[in-house]
Formats: C-alpha cells, sequence, structure tokens
C-alpha cells in the first residue's frame, strides 16, 4: 500500500468512530493564548515578566513599529474565522495559521539589534531604525499558541486519525527541531561559503574541503601522517568497536551470569561517564606519561627508555574506550533485559545446548542493541574533544581542529563550519549503515502473552571469555580512579608530591554553619549548585523529548518519518565545539536573544542529549509487540493514556539510560558549555578547566572526586525513582539463572 502523508498508528484498523475529532474548544484556547500573547504580555526580552519593556505586541505597534501589523492582522483574521461552523476543517483556517506562523518568524529577522535587515523594510517603516531586541514572553507564547493550533488543525483534518496527542506531539518536536537544530547549524553552515570579504563564493567551500590536509592517506603507506578525517574515522570504529565489544561483555556478566558482585560491577561501570573527560586523560598520562608511575616502573623493571607513546592514537583510543563503554553497556543491558526468557527456554527444553541457543536466538534479538550501541560510540568519538585535547599529541581529529579554528590565534569561522559539515556526513553514512544492517527483520519477543521462562545461562566459553575482557578492564578502571580519589587529597600529585592535605577541598567547598545559617565561601559552591539544577532539569525534559521522539517513530507512520528520525541525531553528530558556537551565533542577537541565560545551558543539553534516550527507546520499543496498545486503545484510552500506563512501564530500562546518561552527560559536559557559561551561570566542569589551565591539578582532581559522589548518589535515586522491569521468572529466588539441561 502507497504511503500516505497522514500519520497513523501501526496497528490493525479500528473503527474511526471509537477516535472523535478534534473538539472546537481545543482550537479556541490556542487562539486565547495567542490573543493573550498578542495583546496582554510584555513582547520584548525584558528582566522579567513585568520589568524592562512591557508592552504587548499591539502596544508596541500602535507606538510605531509596523512591522508587526500583519502579524496582529492575520491572527485577528483567524479570530473572525474561529467564528464559524467547522472552522477547523477549513483551508482558509489552516492558510492564516501558516500565515501568522510565517509572519512571527519575519518580523524577529526583518527588524535586527542595529536596525532593519534590508534597505525596503527601513523605508516601510521608519522605526526600524531604532532596532528590536529579542523575543519575551509574548514573542515564545505566541509560537506556542500557533504551534497547538496547527497541530489541532491537523487533527481536525484527521491526522494521526483525529488524535490530539500524536499530532501536537509531532509538530511541536518539529517545530522545536527546527528552532534548536537546524536553525544554529544552517547559521554556521553558511558561513563555509562566505570568503575573507564577506561574500558567498562556492570556490572558497571547495578549496575548504579539498585540502590536503583532510583527506590523505599516507599513513598506511608508511610515509607521513594520515588527514584529519581519515584520522576521525579510524579512531572511531576503532573505539566504537571496542566499547561495544566490552559494553556486550559487561551487560553479560550483569544479566546472564551468578556473578556476585554486580552492584559493585555497576557502580564501577558508571564510574567513567560521570567524570569530565580531561580528568580521566589526565590520570591517564599520571600513569603512562613519559615520567608516569607505570612508565617508570616497566622502564626500570625492564632497563628500557620512557617513551611519549601513550600520546596520539593509542591514548585517545584507551580514553575513549574508557569513557564510551558504560554508554554501551547500559543500552545492551536495557535490550538484554528486553528479550523474552520464553525463546531461550523452549529452545533449551528441544535440546538445543547453550551455545546453539545463544548464537541462534540470543544473538540475532541482540542486533537492534547492538546498532544503537555501536551508533552512539561511533557519534560519541567523532564529536569527543576532551580526550584529543589532552592526549592528541600529534594525531589530529576533526573536533581539536574546529576547536583551534574558533579560538586559536586566527579566528577561521568558515573552516570550522567546513569541518562541521564534514562531520554530518560522517553520520549521515554511519546511520545508513546501521539501517542497512538492521535490515526489515522484526525483533520483537515481549508480546501481550504471559513470559515464564527463565533466562538462559551463559555458555561456559563465552563465560570465560566475558571474565577475561571484564577483569583487566576493572583492575584499570580501578587505578584510573584510585589516581582521581588521591589526587585530590595530596599536595601536588603533578610533581607526586603525595604530602596528604585537605586544603584543596578546603578551598572549593569552604562553609560555616553562623547564627544566620549555612554559609559557602568555597569557590566551586556557585558551580556546583548552578550545575546539578541546571542538569536536575535538562535530565527529565531530555528522557520525556527522547522517548516520546522514539515513540512517534516506531508506532506512529507518516511522510517523512526517516528525515524525523534523522533529524533528531544531528546535534549529536556536531562536536560539542560546534555546538557551543552555533548556539552563540544563533541565539546572541535578536530574535531568541537567550546567550547567558540558564535556558540556553539546559536546550543545549536537551536537545543534544535527547538520541541517546531515542536510541535505547527504539531498541527497547522494537522488541514490544504493538498487541498490547491495540488493546488499550481498542478499550477508548487515547494515544497519552496507552503511552503513560502501556508502553512507559514495559520500557524502564529505557528510561532508565535515557536519564542517567542525560544527567551525567549534562554535569560534565565541557566543550560545548564552555562556550555557553557566564559568570551567573557557571558550569562545573568550565570550573574545573579553569583550574587545569591554571596549573592547579589537584584542585581540579578534589573537585572531580566530589563531583563524581554526588552523581553516584543522584544515579542511585534515579534507579529508585524509576524501577526495573522483570519478565517471566527472571531471576529465582537464590538469585541464579537456572540450570542449563543440555549440558
Amino acid at each position: 500500500m502507497p504511503r500516505s502523508g497522514r500519520c497513523r498508528s501501526n496497528r490493525q484498523r479500528i473503527p474511526v468512530g471509537r477516535f472523535s475529532l478534534t473538539s472546537d474548544r481545543a482550537g479556541l484556547a490556542w487562539l486565547g493564548l495567542l490573543a493573550a500573547a498578542l495583546g496582554l504580555v510584555p513582547w520584548y526580552k525584558g528582566n522579567n515578566l513585568f520589568a524592562g519593556p512591557a508592552a504587548s505586541a499591539l502596544t508596541e505597534a500602535l507606538a510605531g513599529r509596523g512591522w508587526l501589523w500583519p502579524m496582529i492582522a492575520v491572527t485577528s483574521a483567524l479570530s473572525i474565522a474561529a467564528l464559524t461552523r467547522g472552522w477547523q476543517r477549513s483551508n482558509l483556517a489552516l492558510g492564516l495559521t501558516l500565515g501568522a506562523f510565517a509572519l512571527l518568524i519575519w518580523q524577529g529577522f526583518a527588524v535586527g539589534l542595529r536596525g532593519p535587515s534590508a534597505d525596503w523594510v527601513g523605508s516601510a517603516f521608519p522605526r526600524a531604525a531604532d532596532g528590536q531586541t529579542g523575543l519575551g514572553w509574548g514573542g515564545f507564547l505566541a509560537g506556542i499558541a500557533l504551534t497547538g493550533l496547527l497541530s489541532d488543525l491537523f487533527a481536525a483534518r484527521g491526522f494521526c486519525r483525529g488524535e490530539r496527542f500524536p499530532a501536537f506531539c509531532i509538530t511541536a518536536i518539529v517545530a522545536l527541531l527546527t528552532l534548536f537544530v537546524f536553525f544554529p547549524i544552517l547559521r554556521l553552515g553558511i558561513a563555509a561559503f562566505v570568503d575573507p570579504t564577506g561574500a558567498l563564493a562556492l570556490g572558497t567551500f571547495w578549496a575548504r574541503i579539498s585540502a590536503p590536509d583532510l583527506w590523505g592517506v599516507a599513513c598506511f603507506a608508511g610515509a607521513g601522517r594520515c588527514g584529519v578525517v581519515v584520522n576521525t574515522v579510524v579512531l572511531g570504529v576503532l573505539s566504537a568497536s571496542f566499547a561495544t565489544a566490552l559494553g556486550l561483555a559487561l551487560a553479560l556478566l550483569v544479566n546472564r551470569t551468578d556473578f556476585r558482585m554486580k552492584r559493585a560491577l555497576r557502580a564501577i561501570s558508571i564510574l567513567p561517564i560521570i567524570t569530565p573527560p580531561f580528568v580521566v586523560g589526565v590520570a591517564i598520562i599520571l600513569l603512562f606519561g613519559r615520567t608516569g608511575l607505570v612508565t617508570s616502573f616497566v622502564a626500570d623493571l625492564m632497563d628500557v627508555r620512557p617513551t611519549r607513546w601513550i600520546y596520539g592514537l593509542p591514548g585517545i583510543l584507551i580514553a575513549q574506550v574508557l569513557a564510551f563503554a558504560p554508554v554501551t553497556f547500559l543500552v545492551l543491558l536495557s535490550t538484554l533485559e528486553a528479550i523474552n526468557p520464553t525463546l531461550e527456554e523452549a529452545s533449551r527444553t528441544l535440546g538445543a545446548r547453550s551455545m546453539t541457543t545463544f548464537r541462534k536466538i540470543t544473538w540475532p534479538l541482540l542486533r537492534p542493541g547492538l546498532a544503537a550501541a555501536f551508533l552512539l560510540a561511533f557519534i560519541e568519538s567523532l564529536a569527543d574533544f576532551g580526550n584529543p585535547i589532552v592526549l592528541g599529541g600529534g594525531y589530529e581529529v576533526l573536533s581539536v581542529k574546529i576547536f583551534f579554528a574558533v579560538v586559536g590565534a586566527r579566528y577561521d569561522l568558515g573552516n570550522a563550519a567546513t569541518l562541521a559539515m564534514i562531520l554530518l556526513a560522517l553520520t549521515l553514512i554511519a546511520f545508513w549503515l546501521q539501517m542497512r544492517w538492521m535490515g526489515k527483520k522484526s525483533y520483537v519477543t515481549v508480546t501481550g502473552k504471559s513470559d515464564a521462562g527463565l533466562t538462559a545461562p551463559l555458555p561456559p566459553i563465552l563465560k570465560i571469555a566475558v571474565f577475561a575482557v571484564v577483569l583487566p578492564w576493572v583492575l584499570f578502571t580501578l587505578a584510573v580512579y584510585i589516581i582521581i580519589a588521591a589526587g585530590g587529597f595530596v599536595t601536588d600529585i603533578g610533581r607526586w608530591d603525595l604530602t596528604p592535605t585537605l586544603s584543596h577541598l578546603v578551598t572549593a567547598f569552604r562553609f560555616e554553619i553562623a547564627e544566620n545559617g549555612l554559609q559557602l565561601y568555597g569557590s566551586a559552591w556557585d558551580s556546583m549548585i548552578t550545575t546539578l539544577w541546571v542538569a536536575g532539569l535538562a535530565a527529565p525534559l531530555t528522557t520525556l523529548v527522547g522517548i516520546l521522539t522514539a515513540w512517534l517513530v516506531a508506532r506512529q507512520d507518516f511522510a517523512g518519518r526517516r528525515a524525523f528520525e534523522f533529524g533528531t541525531m544531528l546535534s549529536f553528530a556536531v562536536p560539542g565545539t560546534v555546538v557551543g558556537v552555533s548556539y552563540v551565533a544563533a541565539f546572541n542577537v535578536p530574535p531568541v536573544d537567550i546567550t547567558g541565560t540558564a535556558a540556553i545551558l539546559i536546550i543545549c543539553f536537551v536537545f543534544r542529549n535527547m538520541p541517546v534516550g531515542m536510541r535505547a527507546g527504539l531498541a527497547a520499543l522494537a522488541q514490544i509487540d504493538k498487541s498490547m496498545e491495540e488493546a488499550s486503545q481498542t478499550m477508548g484510552a487515547g494515544g497519552a493514556t496507552t503511552l503513560r500506563r502501556v508502553v512507559l512501564p514495559l520500557i524502564r530500562p529505557a528510561v532508565f539510560t535515557a536519564l542517567v546518561y542525560s544527567f551525567v552527560t549534562a554535569m560534565t559536559a565541557v566543550s560545548a558549555v564552555i562556550f555557553l557559561v557566564s559568570a551567573r551561570h557557571n558550569m562545573a566542569t568550565a570550573y574545573i578547566m579553569g583550574r587545569v589551565e591554571a596549573g592547579e591539578y589537584a584542585l581540579a582532581i578534589a573537585y572531580s572526586a566530589v563531583l563524581m559522589i554526588v552523581m553516584i548518589g543522584c544515579v542511585a535515586l534515579i534507579q529508585l525513582a524509576v524501577g526495573t522491569r522483570r519478565l517471566g521468572r527472571r531471576q529465582e529466588l537464590q538469585g541464579r539463572p537456572a540450570a542449563d539441561p543440555a549440558e
């Protein structure tokens, strides 16, 4: 059947009478909000809702800002059209709503901070010479109202079978992606075609993208260095492969063995993702650098000369595998927990050995998780900045090259934009390859039927292999974090002055309990408090948007679904450095002027990290049969109720993955926030970065140790809040898998 442009639930056909079309009340409510935004609420940015320029759009238009009149006129016409019966199904209402949306965008760009953007605008509206500031509450509420009204008009026309909830979600997410993903990238991407004189020139772009230092492959012939693009791809493939393999080993050990220290292993596995990347790099240098602890020991023992082997590809690869393995572990663990145990039990009941069951049943069902884990690790490697900047040496990668193009001695925004476009192309290729590998096969294992099976035990040879992989990783991780833990409580870890001291901790987190309450005097308190509440707001918002997007992609069928899915991955593919710079370029001037606020930090985290929640949600939803959702909707439940009461309880592992990853990433991100922090809203990683640049390594490590302790506590609270999902008799009372009858 050819695909139509309308959104359809992927379920059996249910009589349309079960679903009511959008009522007039919802549309009128959105119109009421739009009227309030234009006539009552301050249109331009102020210090708060009632301070600063508090005039509404209508008042500003009457005062001479004539470029606001077209939008007000179209909105008035839309209100008049709403008086007619069945107005939501009319082409006139849809056209007027789209026109109002277009005029809202136009009025924001027609006049800038210093005046009109075009001569004809200045001629038509003399007050445009005074300029205008960014949009305030009125402008943002108008955008929300128009988005809601547009989704209602779509639903009234049968979009999503008349269900307002999925229609609104799709419309809102597309609008948010356009504003906070595509617009900044477009603003920065245009710079790739701008020559030094400020003119657009295709030749300039071609000269930048075809530079020999980008694509060289001389290193493979042993005749020199490879280009920076080749270096980035090689590092990404190696890092993603090793991180996925290590994550799978950890997930199998936790889910399919009787290992008694699973909780400790979970805690150790989470440590790398709750640590600022450059701190891990410093610890690796202290261990394996030319004067490092391990290097000195081996040099004395073997009577060899110490080298700088850790700087370059080996060091970056070690640090990235250490940092990204927890992400792949969480994704693959949720995939393993979602596999229906009755399939494996049926295989063993029929006489199959444990290795045969794993190879023919378990392994194929892991494909969604493996694909998602590899893709996330690969994109993380492309975007990583902290590890290459510390351990790169002469091994150049795209993220570092972009960083120096922006903040180096020679500011070159055009070159940075060109390199960012190359990264987007690499992400597109990785995404396409993942789709090809997944194919069109079904991986559903969770149905509406009872799941009373027992998980299959891990084959003995795989169990040995898993322990052989995990044990060295655990020892290495412990060594790195012993350095980090001890470094903050000695005088100077960089010079191996190991005299115990608490001075660094006191400097960062000194406090006193006085008569008037708790007084915080440490230099790190402001950044710590800001980081906690920013991450605390960003994490649930990121999870909500990510899981909701996954549900729309997996359970709704609409034109452009693949493009919609890929669009959510773009911000994750761009290096954090480029994200930060593009946000400054896009949101430092009207119409959306939010730099220097906490809002830009939260927005950056939400749209940069939402792909993790989306990919985890897709992997979980791929294993859940739609029959349970169909049953819920047959009983009269709407899309929102079905999502909340049926789907979310079944994908708790994916929700936990999204919450943990988004929270700790917001706490430890460096490359993006370094451009977005301000004196009022400083982040922990920016503070630590400043201490590292100042040579205060012990203070930086002390802060990192406290940050990790705080995040471990927060992750434990998230685990308690979300809980776990169990299918069938997942574990015996003694906590061990059932014996294999074929062994």
